[in-house]
């Protein structure tokens, strides 16, 4: 029955507290935590520069927080998986641990918002950076407007 699935699971009961008020607390908690991080970052000299710095944040800070963050408020190599499984780009358990090698500046178990951020914004393409934004061009070609740009497998990044 349900129990005996939950307690396989062992976070029903805890997953069930977390949700509701808990829930919206920790994402208002998380939400000043990145706000303060996008702070330095547009008072950063190496990003300020980039006129549009200040809706790029707030879009990346949405984005971030699309994903299940771990207490930290870090990526874990669980919450990856399930937000490329989301945008139906599914990877292996190893292909993962190289997407989160590529941006972490720790471990590399974890990235951070500043880690997300730098990759965002930074020069060097990696490979989940161009994920993000395929997925975010094909977001934009499904609001219809006028007719759809053809678009030629010869043209896909």
């Amino acid at each position: 029955g349900r129990e005996a699935s939950e307690k396989a699971d062992g976070r029903g009961q805890r997953g069930r507290q977390l949700r509701g008020k808990a829930f919206g607390l920790l994402k208002a908690q998380q939400e000043d935590r990145l706000d303060e991080i996008n702070k330095q970052f547009l008072d950063d000299p190496k990003y300020s520069s980039d006129e549009d710095l200040l809706s790029k944040l707030e879009a990346f800070k949405k984005k971030y927080m699309e994903f299940d963050l771990n207490g930290n408020g870090d990526i874990d190599i669980m919450s990856l998986k399930r937000m490329l499984e989301k945008l139906g780009v599914p990877k292996t358990h190893l292909e993962l641990k190289k997407l989160i090698r590529e941006v972490s500046s720790g471990s590399g178990e974890t990235f951070s918002y500043s880690d997300f951020l730098k990759m965002m914004l930074g020069k060097r393409s990696a490979i989940l950076k161009m994920i993000l934004m395929y997925e975010e061009k094909a977001r934009e070609q499904e609001k219809p407007a006028g007719p759809p740009a053809k678009r030629n497998i010869s043209e896909l990044p």
